[in-house]
């Protein structure tokens, strides 16, 4: 296994959409209910501001998942903050590519002079509160019942990092 990084491209839109919406169907990974059409797709993983990227990860040519940085609040104050978020294939998981993935964006992020990284994560996803907890990032918050899926109320944990 050999595992790269790729800033996203039009090209890599379909897989990554239907990365995500397999989220979207099975899981509570994600709190949205109806998987996204590709133009919202696009709207989600490319942006304007060339601090906040997408990449694809690849497991040689094949794409198994995508890790972006995005804004974390407008107000200027927040600047040096940024959400770190990693949506991997099913097929892709448990490799250890989550840790590689993370390990990249934080790379990324302090080159983009980003100080914190803060995830949001439902309080069932326990494959990413382990990733998180293990790779150093510590819980911050934990929003309860503030989502609904599947007919059941889901919790929001806040983690962070700290990275200079």
């Amino acid at each position: 296994m050999s595992i790269t990084f790729q800033a996203i491209k039009p090209e890599h839109l379909p897989y990554v959409h239907d990365i995500y919406t397999h989220y979207v169907l099975n899981s509570t990974a994600t709190f949205q209910i109806v998987p996204p059409t590709l133009e919202e797709m696009a709207e989600m993983v490319f942006f304007d501001n060339p601090r906040y990227q997408t990449f694809v990860i690849l497991d040689g040519e094949v794409i198994c998942g995508y890790v972006l940085l995005t804004r974390f609040h407008k107000r200027e104050a927040y600047n040096r903050t940024a959400e770190v978020t990693i949506y991997l294939h099913p097929d892709h998981t448990g490799k250890g590519i989550g840790t590689q993935a993370l390990q990249h964006i934080e790379e990324f992020a302090r080159a983009q002079d980003i100080h914190v990284l803060v995830a949001l994560v439902s309080g069932e996803n326990q494959p990413s509160i382990k990733l998180f907890s293990r790779q150093g990032y510590s819980q911050c918050a934990c929003y309860r019942q503030v989502g609904e899926k599947f007919g059941r109320l889901l919790d929001m944990v806040a983690y962070q990092k700290i990275l200079d």
